[in-house]
């Protein structure tokens, strides 16, 4: 055969669902294996196609039901995805492995039994085929058992056989057999629900008894129900009623441990005893609305506020009690805090200032006794085991025993401010310690500056004794002053704590003015002592001895005054301050170097100016240290002003007379109005021609620097300054002959002449060039 007619069988061997349907009984026509004859539409003829076209032949008959039947399984379109998938899951439910071996049934993929029906090659074989005898032999019939099993395994064919006479059945089988399934459950499930419809039945009966047994009873019990119901009305109007007295007690009414709160002692005063006084308050308050109401006063409102008005007082005069006790056994200790308690019991007593009173004088005079025993303590016996050593061991330095002293009673001022602030519950105001107080004006600032006022009272008469016995024993200026000023830094410290009207302060006050007054008397005494023991200026015109230990205290005292300032007082006041002191320690100073100036026999002006000006600015000197002597260094230098313009004068006159040019400058000065200055003897042509020369000279050997003259002035600034000022004046006064000179009513013959044959030549720029002054153009 050729490749076409090879094709045909092979298409074959997978039937087609039309196929399997049918009922074909020829194995043949479906399984190349088939040992029936050919038919004519198997062999290759038939089945041959031209190349390239997928359509069978025309030429088939039409009429013949197996060819029509062929046609349609050939020409079936197996490429299409679903109809493949339903043929493979078809071959699934009839697999070889799902057939049972060995015998006459099958079951199929369905699960109904499948009777084994051989077919008719099949029967034929078995026919032909002889059962082996025993004859063959062991071997032979154990062989021929093994082909019959082997031939017994159904084949492809047969098993597309099976599935085209049983599939129907199968079907129709498992739907059976399912649907005897659904009936026994059915039948089993309406068995259970004969058996509810039981229950349920009984239940109505029983319920409908019930019903009937609950109407009858309702039927009797009604005239006791409408019975109850008054009575729960009438329950629920007295529940009321005595839930509004209830109410009203407890709102109007202390409790028994309230009541034993304010007026047994056996409670401690705490805050049981505050809760009760708030509790009685807070009756009384409500109380009064009770009463501003439409009834006016009953005799109710009237008995609670009687009665809250004796539980109050009594709590009071607790509160007062207790206060008086704690602050006796407080004033025992030098310091001690204060207990929110006793913050929260004066707080209350404010409230009665009558009971306040009382306790705060019992404070008062007990802290009076012990402020008192610890100053003296502190004087005599110092502190815990010795140390701080006793005060009075320092009493052979005086600053330091005044100050310790002071030192002292302002720790304790401090610690007693802190002490009834806290008892008075005032807050802190964050103030940087030695900065002002600012006092508020409450009345809390009116209890603490009362009670810190009698507090310290009894430190005042040792503390004036000790420091007024201390002052009036000091000699010293500088000592005095350290403690005036000692004592006036604490009179400014604690003016700002406890007042000014304080007896504390007061106290102080009196003992500064005393100190005071005792340092400007020995300052009067030392200016009585340099104006009594007085010798003429050295040769040197010196600063002399006296007025340089003066000045050396007067230093001392000033670093004093300078250390004790606060740093916000006004330039102003600070000034002011200290006026009287540099008036009592400057002034006779300066009196004495006058005096001294004039003690000795011919000393020139020239040199009493020299002196003034160096006892005057040594004094100056010394005082531009510290800015609140401006004013009185302003006064000194006016005296320097004064004799440095001496010294010009006298020193211009020095150098008119060396330079040759006084003759000249002299007969300028007495000429006649109509008289030329040539025609007088003392400025002709001769004469001025003299001057000239000799001022040539002068301006050859001339310093215009310094000059000899000027070396005693112990500040060579102001030398300077004055031989500059009459190096001026020379080259003004010759500036002034060359303008008369040259005038024509002076009647000088070749005044060109006279002025250019001597140095300068007549011209003030050189003048200034050689003197080394500038001078600006156009001046001389």
């Amino acid at each position: 055969m050729s490749n076409k007619s090879d094709s045909a069988p092979s298409r074959l061997q997978v039937p087609s669902p039309q196929a399997v349907g049918s009922g074909l009984k020829s194995p043949g026509l479906l399984s190349p294996g088939g040992r029936g004859p050919p038919s004519a539409l198997t062999t290759p003829s038939f089945f041959h196609t031209p190349p390239g076209n997928n359509r069978l032949p025309s030429s088939i008959p039409s009429k013949n039901p197996l060819a029509l039947r062929l046609y349609k399984v050939l020409g079936a379109n197996y490429s299409d995805a679903s109809t493949r998938e339903a043929l493979e899951t078809l071959s699934s439910f009839y697999a070889p492995g799902a057939t049972a071996s060995g015998s006459g049934a099958v079951e199929s993929i369905l699960g109904a039994p499948v009777v084994k029906e051989p077919d008719r090659l099949a029967g034929e074989e078995e026919e032909e085929e002889e059962e082996p005898t025993e004859l063959w032999g062991t071997e032979y019939a154990r062989k021929a058992r093994r082909k019959q099993s082997e031939m017994e395994q159904p084949v492809d064919g047969e098993l597309a056989l099976r599935a085209r006479k049983g599939l129907r059945r199968d079907i129709e089988t498992k739907l059976a057999e399912s649907s005897r399934k659904f009936l026994t459950a059915f039948a089993e499930v309406d068995k259970k629900l004969d058996i509810l419809q039981v229950h349920v039945a009984e239940m109505q009966t029983r319920c409908d008894e019930a019903q009937s047994k609950l109407q009858a009873t309702n039927e009797s019990c009604k005239h006791l129900l409408e019975r109850a119901e008054g009575l729960r009305v009438q329950r629920q109007a007295t529940g009321a009623r005595q839930s509004i007295i209830t109410l009203f007690l407890s709102r109007f009414t202390l409790t028994e441990e309230e009541t034993q709160a304010v007026a047994s002692r056996d409670v401690p005063v705490g805050p049981q005893v505050f809760a009760a006084m708030d509790r009685i308050e807070k009756i009384r308050n409500d109380c009064r609305v009770l009463m501003s109401g439409e009834e006016g006063q009953t005799k109710a409102g009237l008995d609670i506020m009687s009665l809250t008005a004796s539980l109050l007082d009594q709590a009071y005069q607790k509160l007062a009690r207790w206060t008086a006790f704690e602050f006796r056994q407080m004033g025992k200790d030098a310091s001690f805090d204060v207990a929110p308690v006793m913050q929260e019991a004066v707080l209350r007593l404010r409230q009665r200032p009558e009971h306040l009173h009382e306790s705060l004088k019992i404070l008062t005079e007990v802290r009076q006794t012990t402020l008192l025993a610890s100053f003296m303590e502190a004087l005599t016996r110092g502190g815990p085991g010795g140390l701080p050593r006793p005060i009075e061991l320092h009493a052979h330095d005086p600053t330091r025993y005044v100050g310790d002293m002071l030192a002292w009673v302002h720790q304790t001022m401090a610690g007693e401010r802190e002490y009834l602030e806290s008892l008075f519950g005032i807050k802190g105001d964050n103030r940087m310690v030695g900065s002002v107080r600012q006092t508020r004006g409450t009345e809390e600032e009116e209890y603490v500056a009362k009670l810190m006022d009698g507090n310290l009272e009894k430190l005042c008469m040792p503390l004036r004794v000790r420091v007024l016995q201390t002052v009036k024993s000091q000699e010293g200026s500088i000592t005095s002053y350290k403690i005036a000023n000692l004592l006036q830094f604490y009179l400014l410290t604690v003016s700002r704590t406890v007042g000014e009207e304080a007896l504390l302060s007061q106290t102080l006050k009196d003992i500064t003015d005393a100190a005071y007054q005792v340092f400007f008397d020995t300052i009067d005494a030392q200016g009585r002592s340099l104006l009594r023991f007085l010798h003429p200026p050295d040769s040197d015109l010196s600063p002399p001895l006296a007025l340089r230990d003066s000045s050396q205290v007067l230093r001392e005292i000033m670093a004093v005054y300078d250390s004790s300032l606060l740093g916000d007082e006004d330039p102003t006041e600070r000034e002011a301050a200290f006026a009287q002191i540099l008036e009592a320690a400057v002034d006779p100073a300066m009196e004495m170097c006058k005096r001294m100036s004039e003690l000795k026999d011919g000393m020139s002006s020239w040199d009493k100016a020299i002196f003034l000006i160096n006892c005057t600015t040594y004094m100056q000197n010394m005082l531009q240290t510290y800015s609140f002597t401006s004013a009185h260094v302003t006064l000194l230098q006016k005296d320097v002003d004064r004799h440095v313009r001496t010294l010009v004068t006298e020193h211009s006159a020095y150098f008119l007379k060396e330079s040759g040019l006084e003759p000249i400058v002299q007969a300028m000065d007495s000429k006649p109005i109509d008289t030329p200055l040539s025609r007088l003897p003392s400025a002709s042509s001769q004469a001025l021609t003299a001057a000239l020369t000799q001022f040539d000279s002068f301006l050859s050997t001339l310093d215009p620097s310094s000059s000899p003259r000027l070396a005693l002035l112990s500040v060579p600034r102001l030398a300077s300054s004055i031989h500059t000022d009459a190096l001026h004046q020379i080259g003004r006064v010759y500036g002034r002959i060359c303008d008369q000179v040259r005038k024509p009513e002076n009647k000088y013959e070749f005044a060109g002449t006279l002025l250019g044959s001597r140095r300068p030549f007549g011209d003030m720029r050189v003048l200034w060039q050689i003197l080394g002054v500038d001078v600006e153009d156009g001046q001389y």
